[in-house]
């Protein structure tokens, strides 16, 4: 029997990564895959696995393509689960996912689960790991948080934001999926150009207090206030290379966690320079 969630894809043009993902959540009973107008073979790929296909229209602003889905979406059970394209479930997922959605006094509402990241052909065990994403959660409860209400050239996908669970109560799983997510350089490039681009807007608004987020999980919470609290020190580039090469242990990593590193020191210092570039076009 197939397992009584409800899965979540969101794509544009991920017919490379689409059948690895589509497969190893097979099980479940429901997948929902929303697209972006993808130009390649992502749409009959999805449907040739048995994937519900539905069309995403931006407007440029909000709400962005995961909430969206999970406000208008007609989805089947209570549960669902959020899975990224580049993403892969292991096979032990379906029976633990089993054990939980099945339980009609089951106390918890949202599951946080871990993820390893392939970079360069290797899996790094240290530098970004581990990697916690609240994406399993009754669909009722969850929404993402909004933390800017303008334009932020950063594509029609939540970047960073994070889900809030309403009142409710989380654990975490025991699989864990596989992330990958930059199978370039050139890959990660252009990815971390977009999610600056989101950053130095949220930076901004800050700036400014036009805007603000909040979050219910403390952990979460206790992360986003140290990340602005180290967006006020000198330095960030560096620091963020030390965060991950030495602070997570990236030098363990070998070659691959350096270079991990010093492209996150690069992301860093786009940030920063964008962050500046929108504060001067604000106080000219």
């Amino acid at each position: 029997m197939k397992v009584p969630v409800s899965i979540l894809i969101p794509i544009k043009n991920e017919a490379h990564n689409l059948p690895r993902c589509l497969e190893s959540v097979a099980w479940a009973n429901e997948i929902f895959v929303v697209d972006s107008a993808s130009t390649d073979e992502s749409q009959t790929m999805a449907e040739a696995h048995g994937a519900k296909v539905v069309q995403f229209d931006f407007n440029g602003i909000w709400p962005k393509k995961k909430n969206w889905s999970l406000e208008n979406l007609p989805f089947s059970h209570e549960w669902v689960f959020i899975l990224d394209a580049d993403e892969v479930m292991p096979p032990e997922a379906e029976e633990e996912f089993r054990r939980i959605v099945t339980d009609s006094n089951h106390p918890l509402d949202g599951y946080w689960i871990n993820r390893r990241f392939m970079f360069l052909g290797k899996w790094l065990k240290h530098a970004y790991y581990p990697n916690w994403n609240l994406r399993l959660f009754r669909h009722r409860l969850g929404r993402y948080e909004k933390l800017t209400d303008v334009a932020t050239a950063s594509g029609d996908n939540e970047v960073h934001e994070h889900v809030v669970i309403e009142g409710g109560r989380t654990g975490r799983l025991k699989c864990e999926m596989d992330h990958y997510a930059f199978p370039s350089v050139d890959v990660f490039v252009e990815k971390h150009n977009r999610y600056a681009n989101w950053e130095a807007r949220v930076a901004l608004d800050q700036y400014l207090k036009a805007s603000s987020g909040s979050l219910q999980h403390g952990a979460v919470g206790l992360r986003r206030r140290l990340k602005q609290l180290s967006q006020k020190m000198p330095f960030r580039p560096m620091l963020r290379f030390l965060y991950v090469f030495v602070w997570q242990r990236g030098f363990l990593d070998g070659i691959e966690g350096y270079h991990f590193a010093k492209l996150h020191a690069m992301y860093e210092y786009l940030c920063v320079v964008k962050t500046f570039e929108q504060k001067r076009q604000i106080n000219k």
